[in-house]
């Protein structure tokens, strides 16, 4: 089972390489960027990363990462022109298919859930198998062919620009911070502040912490392993909070501070850049209030809910 789940895994990693080697190549056939070889290079070498990457020895991957951050850091990465899609097609498309329009996304979901469920399969090849059918589906109900399929995800994968691969950087950060003691030395630092014992400071430190690491990180999972092991086991579940609860609402927590960020790239800045909203913060603006309020709850419902 181990191997078919390693090859289903390959393979999704495979094709999603191949998104990327698509982006790749019409970022060198826009002869109006400017950065148009630097954002081609960018994309063809995360093409090569995911397509590759298990066959790469770690020092030349960690080397072409370098190779990103400092096409990156020059600004050699730029989204360029990209061919809108008809107004005219896509109107005449949804009035065609009308609610049958949400199907593939519902698929998405369903799939996902039962094959992560219900086989020995796991989460990550439910996911990727559900794309496929969702992809499928939509190409049915819309009538696309192949020609469609690669113009509108090399479309999709230039607009989110370099904020597409933020999550994955920052998520191999999280597993750095772990592995380096990041949490270990956070607890102590903690514990010569604040007193050990105390249910409540405990739990204000756990979820608040978990905000705040989050914002830092834009991503909760990356966060929660260095801070559920510096405050949350030392100051909430070793003090005899519920480790189901405190897990739990712990994770949602930092969904708050996801809120706040734009270091959540995927969140708060991509709709930006989809909706080309001026103001770059706008999203953020609009959710800070009541990520406030769930951050309130949150550490309200810990208190009463673990102990």
């Amino acid at each position: 089972m181990e191997a078919i789940i390693n090859n289903f895994l390959l393979a999704f990693y495979i094709i999603i390489g191949l998104f990327f080697l698509a982006a790749a190549i019409e970022s060198w056939r826009d002869q109006t960027n400017p950065a148009r070889w630097g954002t081609g290079l960018f994309w063809l070498i995360f093409a090569v990363l995911f397509a590759l990457g298990q066959w790469l020895p770690s020092e030349v991957s960690g080397g072409l990462l370098l190779v990103i951050a400092l096409l990156s850091l020059f600004k050699q990465v730029r989204v360029g022109h990209i061919k809108e899609l008809s107004e005219k097609v896509a109107s005449e498309t949804v009035s065609r298919i009308g609610n049958w329009i949400f199907l593939p996304s519902i698929l998405l979901a369903i799939v996902a859930l039962v094959i992560a469920q219900f086989t020995k399969l796991g989460g990550q090849v439910g996911i990727g198998i559900a794309a496929v059918i969702s992809l499928i589906v939509a190409m049915i109900l819309t009538k696309s062919n192949i020609k469609v399929a690669y113009e509108d995800t090399q479309r999709m994968v230039r607009s989110v620009g370099s904020a597409g691969i933020l999550p994955q950087l920052l998520a191999t950060l999280g597993v750095v911070f772990t592995a380096s003691g990041v949490g270990q030395a956070t607890s102590k630092a903690i514990s010569g502040l604040f007193p050990v014992g105390n249910h409540l400071l405990g739990v204000i430190l756990y979820c608040v912490a978990m905000a705040l690491f989050t914002a830092i990180m834009g991503n909760a999972f990356a966060a929660f392993a260095v801070i559920t092991a510096g405050i949350g086991i030392p100051f909430v579940i070793a003090q005899g909070g519920s480790p189901v609860v405190v897990a739990a609402l712990g994770m949602t927590a930092g969904y708050c501070g996801t809120l706040l960020t734009p270091m959540a790239a995927n969140f708060n800045t991509l709709p930006v850049a989809l909706m080309e909203m001026k103001d770059p913060l706008g999203v953020i603006k609009q959710q800070y209030p009541i990520a406030l309020i769930m951050l309130l709850v949150h550490i309200i419902l810990m208190y009463f809910l673990a102990f």
